[in-house]
Formats: structure tokens, C-alpha cells, sequence
């Protein structure tokens, strides 16, 4: 087949034309693309408020009593009846050790004791017998000189009498005496008894008070000896937040001050106030150790938490705390200028109301985006609205 040359004309010229037609439409597409990126928000301004003036402090829950029961005699571990995590009453009995020499003693104790009060009866009947002779010697004695003053005996007879006087005297004394050793040895047998029952005592670990077991560190069959550790105990409802303060501001606080306390893990703060200031400081972090008393409740030793310390009032820049967005330990804001958004990072200080104060980044006046919605970038468009 031949084309002719208005045949070839015809054919450019419609190509021609649907390129145009496909270049239009990608034209629109383009146009209507850049009008649909604009992204609707709303934005607050930079504004300089008063705001309470606080020195925030982080550290760590800490309970106020903690026990830690150890061995006190050498022996093996026959029951550990209580886990980590376990909550545990006043007195309870957690631990139990195998010390067979502790047991022989008691027994041993126990007999001494025994065979010292069985002979009592024997020594009181002693006494009473020798009583006895004494007071018959003391009236023979007394007949016998009536006699010799009236020249009725031999001196000789009257010697007698004196010695036998003197013999139950000494009998008697004797008697006595035995009694006291006796009752001495009743009384050495009773401190082994309760010695021995002591260490006795001691094969049985018991709770001090009423609390949670945060540390298991023996198990059954471990060989104890005194001072081992076997579990460790903290007091239930009794937790206190130790935070650690620079050095330049410790003259700011003092015992009593009222201290606002957030424990992160439970997501709430509370009332708290300053219990006691370590004067020690830590020349490491050039840090003083400041415990604050805290309420009961959900809390644990080991929880992170921040103290808030207030000192006055002073000028700051603020924006909502919506505005911040957050990148690990990044923050920044985004700006908004003749319908562009500009990201800026900034550092913020303390939160008050739903608003931050901004310590560096911005200026008074400046307007951001509040809140700052998903998917703004650096130098995007934006259309405020209200």
C-alpha cells in the first residue's frame, strides 16, 4: 500500500494532538497533586507567661525498711517457703534450716535440767533432818549447862554436848550449802536450756514485719553458715523516692518542703514531702541524696521516678504540649510561615497546664502547629485553619 502525502499529514497531526491531550491531563494530575499535599492545621502562638520556677530531680523508689534474714547458725537449708514477689506477715516463718547439733544441745540441756531438779526432794529432806539434830543439840546444850552451872556434870560431859552442838550446826550448814549449789546448778541448767532453745530458734527465719520478699538468694540443700544471706525482705506501704539534687541546689530545699513526685511506670503524680537530706555528697556526680517520703500503694522498690521542686515564679516561653513532637531524646516544633511548615528543634523546660515552657528554638509571638498532625515534614504545606 502507498501513502499519499495528505494521508501521512493527517496521521502527524493526530499524533501530535494526542500527546497534547496526554501532556494536559499529566499537567492536572500535577496540579491537583500540589493542591491535595497542602495539610489542614491548626496552630497556637509563642506566648511569655509567669510560671512557677521548679528544679526537677530524678531517683529512684526505695523502701524505707528493708531486712535482710540471714543465717545464724551453721546448718542445711530444709525449706525456703516463700518466692520473690511474695507478700509475707509479720512474724511468719519463711525459711526453716537443718542444725542437728543445735537439737542435740536442747536435748542435753533439757536432761541436765532434769536430773538437777530430781535431786531436790533428796537435799530438802537433808535439811529438814539436820534441822532436826541442830535444834535437839541446841536443847541438850542448853540442859547440859544449866547442869554444869550447878556442879551436876564433869566438864568433860559438858565438852561433849558443846561438840555435838557444833556438829549439827555444821551439819545443818552443809545441808544448806548443798541446797545452794543445787538451786545454782537448777539455774545454769535453765540459761542452757534457754540458750540452746535460743539457737533453736535461730534454725527458723521469720519475717520482722509485714511486707514483700524482693530477693530470693538460697535454696533447700544449700550448706548455711552464720551470716549468709537467705532472703530479703521490704517493709509493705512504706516507700520513699531518693533523688538525687546538684550541689548547687541543695540550699533551696530543706526537711518538710512539699514536693511534687511522678513515678513514670504508674503514669501519676503525687503530694509528697522532703523527709531527709544525706548530708554526704557523692563526688562523682557532685549530686546530694534527697528522700522523699511517699505514699503507699502500687509502688515498688526500683521504680524511676522525678521530684519537683518549686522556688518562685519567672518569665518563659510557652507552647502546648501538643506541639511538641518527639524523636527519641530529640524534640522539635514545627513552624508555620506563609502557609509553609519549618521543623525547629527546641529545648523545653517544665510542664504546667497543658503547656511547656521553651527554653531555646523559638521566639514570642512565632506561631506552631498545635496539634502537630501525622505526616507534616520540614518546608511542607500547610493551610491553617481555625
Amino acid at each position: 500500500m502507498f501513502w499519499n502525502k495528505w494521508t501521512v499529514g493527517a496521521a502527524v497531526a493526530a499524533m501530535a494532538l494526542a500527546t497534547a491531550a496526554c501532556g494536559g491531563e499529566r499537567a492536572a494530575r500535577t496540579s491537583k497533586a500540589g493542591e491535595a499535599a497542602a495539610v489542614p492545621v491548626q496552630v497556637a502562638k509563642v506566648t511569655e507567661e509567669s510560671i512557677p520556677d521548679e528544679y526537677e530531680a530524678s531517683g529512684t523508689v526505695r523502701a524505707r525498711t528493708t531486712s535482710v534474714l540471714s543465717a545464724r547458725v551453721m546448718g542445711y537449708i530444709r525449706e525456703v517457703r516463700v518466692q520473690a514477689g511474695d507478700a509475707v506477715r509479720a512474724g511468719q516463718v519463711v525459711a526453716v534450716l537443718e542444725a542437728k547439733e543445735v537439737e542435740s544441745a536442747v536435748r542435753q540441756a533439757e536432761a541436765s535440767r532434769a536430773e538437777a531438779r530430781s535431786a531436790t526432794p533428796e537435799v530438802n529432806n537433808a535439811i529438814v533432818a539436820a534441822r532436826a539434830q541442830l535444834d535437839l543439840a541446841n536443847s541438850t546444850h542448853k540442859r547440859m549447862q544449866s547442869l554444869f552451872d550447878q556442879k551436876s556434870i564433869t566438864p568433860q560431859e559438858m565438852d561433849e554436848a558443846t561438840a555435838r552442838q557444833r556438829m549439827a550446826q555444821a551439819n545443818f550448814e552443809m545441808a544448806r550449802a548443798k541446797m545452794s549449789q543445787l538451786e545454782q546448778k537448777i539455774r545454769q541448767a535453765d540459761e542452757a536450756v534457754a540458750q540452746a532453745e535460743l539457737m533453736k530458734g535461730y534454725t527458723q527465719l521469720a519475717a520482722p514485719f509485714a511486707g514483700m520478699v524482693i530477693e530470693r538468694k538460697a535454696e533447700p540443700g544449700m550448706l548455711a553458715s552464720p551470716g549468709m544471706p537467705i532472703l530479703v525482705v521490704e517493709q509493705a506501704g512504706n516507700y520513699r523516692l531518693e533523688a538525687a539534687v546538684e550541689e548547687s541546689r541543695l540550699s533551696s530545699i530543706r526537711p518538710g518542703m512539699a514536693v511534687r513526685v511522678e513515678v513514670e511506670s504508674l503514669g501519676k503524680s503525687v503530694d509528697a514531702r522532703v523527709e531527709e537530706i544525706v548530708p554526704a555528697l557523692d563526688a562523682g556526680s557532685r549530686t546530694f541524696t534527697v528522700k522523699i517520703g511517699l505514699p503507699g500503694g502500687m509502688l515498688r522498690s526500683g521504680m524511676f521516678g522525678r521530684a519537683r521542686f518549686a522556688g518562685g515564679h519567672s518569665q518563659a516561653l510557652t507552647i502546648p504540649l501538643a506541639a511538641l513532637v518527639e524523636m527519641g531524646q530529640v524534640r522539635k516544633v514545627y513552624v508555620v510561615q506563609g502557609g509553609v511548615a519549618r521543623g525547629r528543634l527546641v529545648t523545653t523546660g517544665t510542664v504546667h497546664g497543658g503547656r511547656i515552657a521553651v527554653l531555646s528554638g523559638l521566639s514570642a509571638g512565632e506561631a506552631v502547629a498545635a496539634p502537630a498532625p501525622v505526616g507534616l515534614v520540614d518546608g511542607g504545606k500547610v493551610e491553617v485553619r481555625q
